[in-house]
């Protein structure tokens, strides 16, 4: 058993352990002298200049160890102090937020300083592209800090008039001669978007050389490279919204009616009752602007304008359709068209016919939602003997101001009621006197970020005849057009044709299902579920009954990228047709949903393109007049997002390969 294998003396201790084993190891015939030279001896000399390398390079990582630990100790300061300036601003403080954007810059600035203590490393290949990407980031910081600067230096002057925590500039008079006086000054600020613009530009050019794709997608290193494609995108954007919207600002003071009278036709869209751009449009009144103060004019309600017009035309074939008692089109149905402005134009043709026209600068739409965020600041408003809140309603579950003007406006008496929606025109007034009546810090504030929220989703929509402010309105996304998009598209347009206000109840979720194959071809589903949870209104117009909620008759029209072709279809009561309009294809349709009671729609189609690896775009355009809808995207069954649509999304979906 033990052939082959020499035996060793375990007795003899450990030398002769050590010895056995050493003796034992050397092949036979071999001296142990050649294995010595394959190790070459070096000298004192050469010894020394090795370590007194290794010596330096352990120097130089120790400094750059240190360096990188002070840059980072000093980037955390910097982040902490950008969060003070920014919590200042989201508290109104614009006087706070000047000063912790100043100390911002301070910090940015002795950040800069300390990356350029280990400025070595850009000339170290591998390492010198990441130090330069610092030094890029941080140069951005500064320019964007700066344009910040710039902002609150035009805002505080107007803090006082615009409800923020600042110096008090108008101080004196009364809250519509502080406005005046605002407006008449605004001149003076407003060149400073140049300034703004410049700086902004400065830091896209910063942002821009920095390449997220260099850095892994993985572990720590991929929230890294996902936050570099954010700041690069959000730093664009501000950039294209600065350049474009820069008219609207320079136009602002004449729009506001700095030197000439404005008038504007405000449209108020019923929301609960949905249309195309928003809501039926069920009242208007003329706004007059001069020097900032707004008064109003006149107001109608919509059958009157409409019967200010001598001839009506034959209704189109989607009202002829879908709305078979109605033969004639009105200016009440003319914004069929989802996007706003083409809307109007229609609106406009119609107007000019009317002869209760006046001469107008533009039309703004509002809705439901917004009257209700606006009293719901303001507390509760008095308007004609009637008191209006935003607290719920046990009566409808909705808020009191919609159940009490529906009430005024819709329910059936046994008398003629004339210009039975004056009481719109009514609260609307009402509602300004008490925002100008108040102490500017107690509302004018939340008024005015709450309005530039609401545009922002589409329930105030502007069409200026100011062609400049137009294309900065539109640049700010506040005009409600369909938009042009390279890369995947999807819109969803509901008209509620004879529902009641069922709108008002309507609860709706959208999903998404995107199913590439290996050549790149794409089959997507959109799926989009209705529900009414509430039960039927008393409709008996004999017994006098508030029809609210009813069988809601829904058209709909799905706007797709151009080209795409529809292969499937399920749940729509008519035949789905294919039909192109705005620069899309759209999808048309119609269902019901009743009352306690839901309904699905599905389209599936195939994409005009085809993409197998990437990323993919997508467009999502909400529609104006719809508060919130739950969205889900799925990619080969795998969910890749999930929110709520409130405004247009744009969402980069990754495919294979990616």
């Amino acid at each position: 058993m033990n052939e082959g294998f020499k035996k060793i003396d375990l007795d003899s201790g450990p030398d002769s352990l050590s010895q056995s084993v050493s003796k034992n190891s050397q092949p036979e015939g071999k001296s142990s002298e050649p294995m010595r030279r394959r190790f070459p001896k070096l000298g004192k000399r050469k010894l020394g200049i090795i370590g007194l390398i290794i010596l330096v390079l352990g120097l130089v990582t120790l400094y750059s160890a240190f360096g990188a630990f002070k840059v980072l100790a000093d980037s955390k300061k910097f982040y902490s102090q950008v969060k003070l300036a920014s919590d200042a601003a989201k508290k109104q403080n614009v006087i706070l937020a000047r000063e912790e954007l100043v100390k911002s810059r301070e910090a940015a600035e002795k950040l800069k300083r300390e990356l350029k203590t280990i400025g070595f490393l850009k000339f170290v290949p591998g390492a010198g592209a990441y130090y330069s990407d610092g030094e890029h980031l941080i140069n951005a910081g500064i320019h964007g800090i700066n344009a910040a600067i710039i902002v609150t230096d035009s805002l505080i002057p107007y803090a006082d008039v615009l409800g923020l925590k600042g110096e008090k500039s108008f101080v004196g008079g009364s809250a519509e001669e502080r406005i005046r006086t605002a407006i008449k000054t605004m001149g003076k600020v407003v060149p400073k978007i140049d300034d703004i613009e410049i700086e902004i530009k400065r830091a896209k050019e910063e942002v821009d050389k920095v390449n997220p794709s260099r850095y892994p997608n993985f572990w720590a290193f991929k929230k890294l490279r996902n936050q570099i494609s954010l700041a690069r995108a959000i730093v664009d954007e501000g950039a294209l919204a600065v350049e474009q919207g820069k008219p609207l600002i320079k136009l602002l003071p004449e729009l506001l009616g700095d030197k000439k009278t404005n008038k504007y036709l405000v449209l108020f869209q019923n929301d609960n009752e949905l249309r195309p751009t928003g809501g039926f449009l069920t009242y208007y009144s003329i706004f007059r602007v001069e020097e900032g103060v707004i008064h109003i004019d006149s107001s109608n309600d919509i059958y009157r304008l409409d019967d200010s017009i001598r001839s009506h035309p034959q209704a189109p074939a989607m009202i002829l359709k879908y709305l078979p008692k109605v033969s004639t089109f009105n200016i009440r149905d003319s914004n069929l068209s989802p996007d706003f402005v083409e809307s109007m134009k229609t609106f406009r043709d119609f107007y000019e016919k009317s002869s209760l026209k006046t001469e107008i600068d533009g039309i703004i739409a509002i809705d439901t939602d917004f009257l209700v965020h606006i009293i719901d600041i303001l507390g509760e408003v008095q308007a004609a003997g009637q008191t209006f809140t935003a607290k719920t309603d046990p009566r409808c579950n909705c808020p009191q101001v919609v159940y009490q003007l529906e009430l005024n406006t819709t329910k059936p008496v046994g008398f003629v009621r004339e210009n039975r929606k004056a009481i719109v025109g009514e609260l609307l007034y009402a509602t300004m006197q008490k925002a100008l009546q108040s102490s500017p810090k107690l509302y004018w504030g939340p008024l005015f970020q709450k309005a530039i929220e609401d545009a922002a989703e589409k329930h105030i929509l502007f069409d200026l005849n100011n062609k400049d402010a137009q294309r900065g309105i539109e640049a700010l996304n506040w005009g409600g057009r369909i938009k042009s998009f390279e890369g995947d598209y999807l819109h969803i347009n509901d008209a509620n044709f004879a529902g009641a206000k069922s709108n008002m109840y309507i609860k709706q979720s959208i999903r998404v299902d995107y199913d590439v194959s290996s050549n790149g071809e794409i089959s997507k589903t959109v799926a989009i579920e209705y529900r009414n949870p509430e039960k039927h209104s008393d409709c008996n117009l004999e017994r006098g009954g508030l029809c609210l909620n009813a069988t809601l008759r829904n058209v709909q029209r799905v706007y797709v990228s151009q080209g795409s072709v529809l292969t499937a279809s399920k749940g729509s009561e008519v035949k789905v047709e294919t039909k192109k309009e705005l620069g899309k294809t759209y999808f048309e349709s119609f269902f019901t949903v009743k009352p306690l009671g839901k309904s699905a729609i599905t389209y599936t189609y195939k994409l005009p393109f085809k993409v197998s690896k990437g990323v993919l775009p997508l467009l999502i355009q909400k529609q104006a007049g719809v508060e919130v809808v739950p969205v889900e995207v799925y990619l080969n069954g795998k969910k890749t997002e999930s929110f709520d649509l409130r405004t247009d999304k744009v969402i980069n979906l990754k495919l294979a390969g990616n």
